[in-house]
């Protein structure tokens, strides 16, 4: 059996990202410190159950970058090398034999670099990867892996975009220049959503941060945290699951008046 984890969307740097126990932590009674922890509780918890884990897949935005959408006031840093080891301290907790990574998006990556291949090196992994469009062979299963999915604002819209990128895979496949996917992964849009037919299963994962600025201000729509998990038999059979974070911090209360 082969087990692979999916995990995307960490925007480490942000005060609502994934943060392991580090120096950039807020302080643990600030109400980011507080979610900070809980998050990486949630995260440690779940690989602690997982493990051993054959393959780390990490889809995209690692980072949350230089923050332009709040003027830099969320970040727990602005240098984005450390960004990149906050997110290699989380890579490197699952322990994963293998690492794949996916390019996230310009807007948080960098417009003229790509700070998330820093994180390869601080890996110090002789198997990990990134790269921005992943076609994987897992005991036979064909694996279409991508950052960026498009969103909707609409509970049954959010299946529209994944359907679209097994359509196109099915047409450059046609072309014979692109590997027939069977199970195809999104991440972007922080929300966990799924569909399938005969043959092939899509879906866009649940992120690993919560609440920003521009979230709260600008979006609708329900926000998943979490990853997903798939085992692989020798025969190629497969099972999934997606696990979802639930903690006291996720929630609001509302305030008296």
């Amino acid at each position: 059996m082969k087990r692979m984890v999916v995990v995307s969307d960490f925007h480490a740097g942000h005060e609502f990202g994934l943060c392991p126990p580090c120096s950039h932590r807020r302080a643990a009674s600030s109400k980011t410190g507080e979610f900070e922890d809980a998050l990486w509780q949630f995260y440690a918890k779940a690989l602690d159950q997982l493990k051993p884990i054959d393959i780390l897949l990490v889809n995209g935005d690692c980072i949350e970058g230089k923050g332009e959408s709040s003027g830099g006031v969320e970040l727990l840093t602005t240098d984005r090398h450390d960004q990149a080891e906050i997110a290699a301290g989380a890579i490197r907790y699952a322990e994963a034999d293998t690492v794949r990574i996916m390019y996230g998006t310009r807007r948080h990556v960098g417009k003229e670099e790509d700070f998330e291949s820093c994180i390869i090196d601080k890996l110090k992994s002789k198997n990990a990867k990134i790269q921005g469009h992943g076609f994987f062979d897992v005991n036979g299963r064909k694996i279409d892996v991508k950052h960026k999915v498009g969103g909707s604002t609409i509970p049954h819209g959010r299946l529209t975009p994944l359907a679209k990128a097994v359509l196109w895979n099915k047409q450059w496949a046609s072309e014979g220049r692109q590997p027939k996917g069977e199970i195809f992964i999104r991440s972007h849009v922080h929300y966990f959503a799924q569909c399938g037919g005969f043959g092939w299963i899509a879906m866009s994962t649940p992120a690993l941060t919560y609440n920003s600025h521009f979230g709260v201000r600008e979006c609708e729509g329900l926000v998943d945290v979490g990853m997903v998990v798939f085992d692989f038999n020798d025969k190629g059979d497969y099972t999934w699951w997606p696990i979802a974070a639930d903690f006291a911090e996720l929630k609001v209360n509302p305030e008296s008046l």
